[in-house]
């Protein structure tokens, strides 16, 4: 029997950096809470009560390593960035319990949910899917993950992000209206998480706009920086 041939090479599976590490981490898919904490759920209008939490989806391909240049995306004029703490999951499973659902995660990272803010605003409005605004191509950056065998399950310490150096966010893990154990329980009632997911766990309050030649770091204690620099549109071109 003729083993079946893909009619093109298939494209190379995206990757993040592990700390420490020469490995790299396949993901597989990423999803990303919204809203997550109190104050960024104010500075977006929305009541700060602790409905269950809601959950989008970026590609996997989406995912840019930290350190990265990326070309100012196209059909907005309103990029934003959003620090945010990213969780690695290392262990399949559904319907998993809060209390295991640590056992679940491979290691953490700091990351950035790039969002075209004004197409989201228009598909809030006519009640549309956010995947234009969210789901674009660069829209996910990721730093080294840090692995929970080494630095443990973080459930404190500051989460910040710098632009060109200035701080536009800082706010602190614990103020997560979800904690990562929740936040893994309540997703994987709905699918079932498998390694090389991401979970990007929401953004504290202070997300701004990003200009060409904007650099944007996020910093969360205790692991490696998630570092981007959006190209002035003079080069922004040749990288697209």
């Amino acid at each position: 029997m003729t083993e079946p041939r893909y009619v093109f090479a298939p494209p190379a599976g995206p990757a993040v950096a592990i700390a420490g590490a020469p490995d790299l981490f396949p993901v597989r898919r990423i999803f990303c809470v919204g809203r997550n904490y109190a104050a960024h759920a104010r500075e977006m209008g929305k009541d700060p009560d602790r409905e269950p939490p809601f959950f989008f989806t970026k590609p996997a391909d989406a995912v840019v390593a930290g350190g990265a240049t990326i070309p100012y995306p196209p059909l907005t004029a309103n990029l934003h960035f959003e620090g945010e703490f990213v969780v690695a999951i290392g262990k399949g499973g559904a319907d998993i319990p809060p209390g295991d659902a640590l056992d679940h995660v491979f290691g953490y990272a700091a990351g950035n949910d790039l969002t075209r803010r004004d197409l989201q605003n228009v598909a809030k409005e006519m009640a549309r899917p956010w995947d234009w605004a969210k789901a674009f191509d660069r829209s996910a950056v990721c730093g080294p993950i840090a692995r929970a065998a080494d630095i443990g399950h973080p459930a404190s310490g500051t989460i910040r992000t710098l632009v060109n150096g200035v701080e536009k966010q800082r706010g602190d893990l614990a103020d997560m209206i979800w904690p990562v154990a929740d936040v893994i329980a309540f997703l994987s009632q709905a699918v079932r998480v498998e390694p090389g997911d991401l979970i990007f766990t929401g953004t504290p309050a202070g997300v701004g706009a990003l200009a060409p030649g904007d650099v944007c770091t996020v910093e969360i204690d205790g692991l490696p920086p998630a570092s981007v620099t959006i190209a002035p549109f003079a080069s922004a071109a040749a990288t697209r």
